[in-house]
């Protein structure tokens, strides 16, 4: 059954030789941010596509005009040469677009087929529509490389086999476009390679992806052709082929960007952290840490590479005083209170640890409050922002912001400005000053670069490795592979709450560590129990 009835087709018959997506002059405006400003690019049937730009380009609102979760203040939709209107998702739906969010869309309690069938449904009667979903999803299975159970429950399936759901329900649901929005950001680099032979293969059946990527090694091997978008214009289109990771990065930010890490090698010192045996039960008895055991030395990055939710954010709340644990932890030789009676992050931060965390909104700001103010926090009991005893010297600290906020270039510089008005890679600047600056003898840093766009990437691994060569240690969580290539002098692989082993960067690769983050040790024979 088609579910594109040609009502939301405003033009003539659609034209098999026009491009599958064509936009005429967006433009979108939310009050005074000119989020789109006059986009006209097309997007040939049949291919993949990708759209890059840094944060605040304008990709996602592009995106959600396309999909109807915005209406533009100006142009035009064209699908398959047709002019459409798409005032809402259901009438995207109906005019043959899926989209699949960084964040799934599913109900967890309920099982594969349910979320499938979910706002699909025919008639009164639900057996009839689950037996033909059934048959359906069966065949899209087989000839798209999406196999997974249908009865399985949601919550219960890794995060890869949900977002097969997520492209199982759009292609249920007649979608001959597709938009994924960062699609690799939570997956193994297995899982990555298993979702582009899917994505070939929809392309050869003759579906048309939409790609929103930061990761432009991903952009050059997946992807026909290439959109930039910068400051909420589309700067340019080109074939993948025939340009490079230096030119879009350029195209991007309006700069040359450094896309490695230059770096000298390490020179690791005493032992800073120590940390032996940890082990985390939670609230609901599920043990999260399961015996973890690591050291980091001065003057080295210590990377811990996995998939999220195998106990990295776990091992962050610990050593940074949120959570408690047993085991042994040592900073500079002495022991921690790992109870939570004498330890939080205050007396974390007397030890000189300095903690980056991964939810920079949630634990590393308070969004409402200035800029300044949030500098710090933390650090308000600090002598130099004290007048006597009693009161802080609020001038002292926000002449200490203006400082902090131009050294780490973050813009607008402006101390009285709300966090929450920053963009993403600019409030992570604001946290990064705040904990470098502080010059501790340990930095935990949790997902450094998260939703950040290329050119501030540059300039926070720039700020670790300066940290480093001051012969600071570094504990560093990530889920980017490259980046923890390179960043770090050592790697440790986490999975299901256990450190898998240790490599050094110029001794793997991706394939390996990738193996290892899904719980294979290459070598051992079996997989981690």
């Amino acid at each position: 059954m088609d579910a594109r009835p040609a009502t939301h087709v405003t033009g003539g018959r659609p034209d098999a030789a026009a491009p599958a997506i064509e936009l005429r002059g967006i433009s979108k405006a939310f009050g005074p941010v000119q989020a789109n400003r006059d986009i006209s690019f097309r997007v040939a049937r049949g291919t993949i596509h990708g759209i890059v730009g840094e944060n605040g380009a304008g990709k996602s609102t592009l995106m959600s005009i396309l999909y109807g979760f915005y209406r533009a203040d100006a142009g035009e939709i064209l699908i398959n040469g047709a002019p459409v209107r798409i005032p809402d998702s259901q009438a995207a739906i109906r005019a043959g677009i899926g989209m699949v969010f960084q964040h799934f869309k599913l109900v967890e309690n309920f099982t594969v087929l349910e979320n499938i069938i979910l706002g699909a449904e025919e008639g009164r009667l639900l057996a009839p529509s689950l037996d033909r979903a059934r048959e359906e999803l069966a065949r899209l299975a087989r000839d798209y490389e999406l196999q997974v159970d249908p009865d399985a429950v949601i919550e219960e399936l890794s995060v890869g086999h949900q977002q097969r759901v997520e492209i199982l329900k759009a292609l249920f649901r007649k979608a001959d476009i597709l938009i994924l929005d960062e699609p690799t950001g939570v997956l193994t680099p297995a899982e990555a390679d298993h979702l582009f032979r899917i994505l070939a293969n929809l392309r050869a059946e003759g579906k048309t992806i939409v790609l929103i990527t930061h990761k432009l090694r991903e952009i050059m091997a997946a992807t026909d052709n290439v959109s930039v978008m910068r400051r909420g214009e589309m700067v340019a289109t080109l074939a993948t082929a025939s340009t490079s990771p230096e030119e879009l990065a350029e195209l991007m930010v309006g700069r040359k960007v450094l896309l490695r890490v230059e770096k000298a090698p390490a020179s690791p010192g005493r032992p800073v952290l120590e940390v032996d045996n940890l082990k985390v039960t939670d609230r609901d008895g599920v043990a999260r840490l399961k015996g973890v055991s690591f050291a980091v030395r001065a003057g080295e990055i210590l990377g811990i590479a996995g998939v999220a939710g195998n106990g990295q954010s776990q091992l962050l709340e610990v050593l940074g005083g949120f959570a408690a644990a047993t085991g042994t932890v040592r900073m500079n030789g002495t022991g921690i209170d790992l109870t939570g009676r004498h330890s939080d992050g205050q007396t974390r931060r007397a030890r000189s640890i300095a903690h980056v965390p991964e939810d920079r909104q949630r634990l590393g700001l308070i969004m409402d409050f200035a800029a300044w103010e949030n500098i710090a926090f933390g650090y308000h009991h600090d002598p130099a922002y004290q007048r006597g005893r009693l009161l802080m010297d609020n001038e002292a600290i926000r002449a200490d912001a203006r400082g902090k906020l131009a050294r780490f270039d973050v813009r607008p510089p402006d101390p009285w400005l709300a966090a929450k008005s920053f963009s993403g890679g600019n409030q992570q600047k604001l946290v990064l000053a705040r904990e470098i600056e502080r010059s501790p003898d340990l930095l935990l840093v949790g997902q450094p670069t998260r939703g950040v766009d290329i050119g501030a990437i540059e300039f926070i691994h720039q700020q670790l490795i300066a940290l480093r060569d001051a012969g600071k240690a570094i504990l560093l969580v990530s889920v980017e592979l490259d980046e923890i290539l390179s960043l770090s002098d050592r790697i440790a692989v986490m999975f299901d709450g256990r450190i898998m082993g240790e490599r050094l960067p110029g001794e793997t690769d991706e394939r390996e560590l990738g193996l290892m983050m899904a719980g294979v040790v290459p070598g051992a024979g079996r997989g981690a129990a």
